[in-house]
């Protein structure tokens, strides 16, 4: 019997340590299930879904940027991936041939930031607000919805997005000119935007200003390097800095056990997340 595909589509993955993550879960539950990563240009994502349907996959990852697009091509979404108008996971159905759409990264965000937060969060700052920050900004709504939370990014249409959707929460947009000034007053800030991923790590959504201090938690969902230039900088500013790894290896795990409806082995998966960035020609 031939391995069951599960995929990873996006636009660029060649960075993505998911395969080696996954692979590594799928061997130590004795799964026959197989994990490929595969670059998809935004117009070839529609064939992509379809083909691994029609192929008998099992399931698949979404990363940037389909996250969103990915919903016309799905026939049911679940109700965290509704709110979050964003897709991170499919389920192929071989009895139906339904396509199931999820999102794991608003709990997977969530558990792999509860652990910093020893004090009470007030202000937060979000950079971006593609679907990665809907994720976050979903999460905060439905576990910390007495915070106060800012929006920035380049595109002000997305960012007026997700202040109409997240109504329930306390959402203010600031302009992207205006971010340091924002993340100098933040308890909390996130970057969801790709500013420092490999191979372009010399980038910084916060541009080295002096805008960083002591307390403050700084968490990059860029893994790649896990050391970035905004993670540098909070260090430098005495701040928490918290590198986007442990969100992989949470939404990932929440992905298989979607998939699977059994407990993920998340410290096995990290080790070899882990072992996969040391070992890559790519990582610090």
């Amino acid at each position: 019997m031939n391995p069951q595909l599960y995929a990873l589509l996006g636009w660029p993955v060649s960075h993505s340590v998911s395969p080696v993550m996954m692979n590594a879960a799928f061997a130590d539950k004795a799964k026959s299930a197989h994990y490929m990563a595969f670059a998809v240009a935004p117009d070839a994502l529609a064939d992509a879904v379809r083909g691994l349907a029609a192929i008998g996959a099992g399931g698949a990852n979404i990363t940037i940027p389909h996250k969103q697009a990915v919903f016309p091509w799905l026939d049911s979404v679940s109700t965290t991936a509704r709110l979050v108008g964003a897709v991170n996971t499919l389920r192929f159905s071989i009895q139906t041939g339904k396509i199931e759409g999820h999102n794991t990264d608003v709990d997977g965000w969530w558990h792999s930031i509860s652990p910093y937060l020893s004090v009470r969060v007030g202000r937060v700052l979000v950079l971006g607000a593609g679907g990665a920050a809907r994720a976050v900004v979903a999460a905060l709504s439905l576990y910390a919805g007495d915070v106060r939370i800012m929006v920035s990014s380049r595109r002000l249409d997305e960012a007026q997005q997700i202040q109409q959707t997240f109504s329930t929460v306390s959402v203010a947009i600031v302009p992207w000119q205006q971010r340091c000034q924002a993340a100098s007053e933040a308890d909390l800030i996130i970057n969801t935007t790709p500013l420092g991923m490999w191979p372009r790590e010399e980038a910084n959504p916060l541009a080295n200003e002096d805008c960083l201090m002591q307390g403050q938690v700084v968490y990059d969902l860029v893994y790649r390097p896990q050391n970035t230039r905004l993670l540098q900088q909070a260090r430098e500013a005495g701040a928490v800095a918290v590198s986007g790894l442990s969100m992989l290896v949470e939404q990932g795990a929440l992905a298989y056990e979607y998939w699977f409806s059994e407990s993920a082995p998340r410290e096995l998966m990290t080790r070899f997340a882990e072992s996969a960035l040391a070992e890559s020609p790519e990582a610090e």
